[in-house]
């Protein structure tokens, strides 16, 4: 289905922009991490700017100034400049051959204000706003590693929107990346923190060995005997729609766990539960049916496990690991939102030095694994990647974060929305029955009375 058109868009011809010094000619191998069939694929990411008349880059404009800091960039991240390609065992591996990433200038007859609310996440005009965008199923290999699109608004504001290769960093290495572009947009040379490719730190021992449980990667049948509602999505055929949750709803929310869950629970492990409750909820699950939830967590918040991996300053590779609750759907359904984050915290406590490594040989021992499908659930915090700090003079952005919700995966953005500060996810479901039916389970979720009855939720021994 086509976006809907509220503007008038001119858009110049694609073109390479490669790095502004010769950069080396060299192969660099991705890390067994980085190297994951879940990890093949694009990820949107959209920064919206406001005309700041005060700022020091008044009168400038954006596509001229992004353009050449990022000639500039490139010069220190050179394998973003160069292509994909497979070796033995499909092993991907970036050949640096210093074409650039794709680059696109446009101009689009509408003013920031327009847009209002119609331009959150996710865009339901996204699709102007950055060229090509390849579908999830695109190949990777032998493609642009980014694609960029500055776009003007008759304000003086801008737009810039990337899509990026999963395979080659997370969202803290895209953010750095960021960073030092805006360095050169303030007059540096060299970028403060300097990119370290040292992929190796995460890759498989040895001989390698799997030590941890991983039913991240557990392979479920697409059937079974319970199916009732929709246990596998299919991404062509989704109802996406965003849901802006205000500190004052977190804090109600926060009210609904018992003391000691209460005080040690992060923002992030109480959304994800109230999500996750909700979505199978909305999803009318047999009550037998195991679903999970895969967290993403980053090693980056451990300094003891990055001393642990010799974890290097500067680092730009995917650093996490989606480690999964699980649980039984009527369970899930039936008990209160303290059980949904106890088990979300077990998980994600599991992540450490010895964790990364054993998904790294997973990898190789299996076959390099796509995550589980069938049941799961993933969301991706995006509060702490630095999104909304990258400033290349106009000021910070309005919105920056990832433009759209995937098939089974959801992205925690934050949000300022009527002047309330707060964030935004955007959650995809098979049918507009499914998310009218979630929306009123937020509703729900966000009205209950401060719960303190716990005793009959502590029954993960029904699994």
């Amino acid at each position: 289905m086509e976006s809907p058109s509220l503007f008038q868009l001119n858009r110049c011809e694609p073109e390479l922009v490669e790095p502004a010094q010769a950069t080396p000619r060299e192969v660099k191998e991705l890390s067994d991490i980085d190297d994951q069939e879940g990890l093949r694929f694009i990820v949107p990411v959209i920064f919206l700017y406001k005309n700041n008349k005060t700022s020091i880059m008044e009168g400038h404009d954006p596509v001229r100034v992004i353009k050449e800091a990022l000639g500039k960039t490139l010069v220190y991240y050179y394998p973003l400049a160069g292509r994909l390609k497979e070796g033995v065992n499909r092993k991907l591996m970036v050949e640096c051959t210093g074409e650039g990433v794709l680059f696109v200038e446009a101009t689009a007859d509408v003013h920031f204000d327009e847009l209002a609310d119609v331009i959150q996440l996710p865009s339901p005009f996204f699709d102007q706003f950055l060229f090509n965008v390849p579908p999830e199923s695109d190949n990777i290999l032998g493609s642009p590693l980014l694609f960029i699109q500055v776009t003007r608004l008759n304000c003086g504001g801008f737009v810039l929107a990337i899509t990026m290769n999963h395979t080659m960093c997370d969202a803290f290495g895209l953010a750095q990346f960021l960073n030092a572009m805006t360095e050169m947009v303030h007059g540096s040379r060299v970028p403060s923190i300097q990119p370290v490719w040292q992929r190796e730190i995460f890759n498989a021992r040895n001989p390698p060995r799997i030590t941890c449980p991983h039913l991240e990667f557990e392979e479920v049948p697409l059937e079974s005997p319970y199916s009732k509602g929709s246990m596998v999505l299919d991404p062509n055929n989704l109802v996406e729609r965003p849901f802006f949750f205000s500190q004052k709803q977190i804090n109600s929310l926060r009210k609904q766990l018992p003391p000691h869950l209460a005080q040690n629970c992060s923002q992030f492990d109480l959304l994800a539960a109230c999500l996750w409750k909700c979505r199978t909820l909305a999803l009318n699950l047999n009550k037998n049916e195991v679903v999970r939830f895969s967290c993403l967590t980053s090693i980056l918040r451990q300094k003891n496990e990055m001393k642990k991996l010799g974890f290097p300053l500067g680092y730009y590779g995917n650093a996490f690991a989606y480690p999964a609750a699980v649980s039984k759907a009527g369970v899930l359904c039936e008990c209160s939102l303290g059980y949904a984050v106890e088990l979300i915290k077990k998980a994600k406590d599991q992540v450490n030095a010895e964790y990364m490594k054993s998904v790294a040989d997973l990898m190789v021992i299996r076959g390099r694994p796509r995550f589980t499908e069938t049941g799961n659930f993933i969301v991706s915090d995006n509060t702490r990647a630095g999104f909304d700090k990258i400033d290349f003079g106009w000021g910070l952005p309005e919105f920056a974060g990832p433009a759209m919700a995937m098939s089974l995966i959801s992205f925690v953005v934050p949000y300022e929305k009527a002047g309330e500060k707060g964030v935004v996810v955007a959650v995809s479901l098979p049918t507009e029955l499914a998310m009218e039916t979630f929306q009123r389970e937020i509703e729900k979720m966000n009205t209950q009375e401060p719960n303190n009855v716990y005793d009959r939720f502590q029954i993960m021994s029904s699994l």
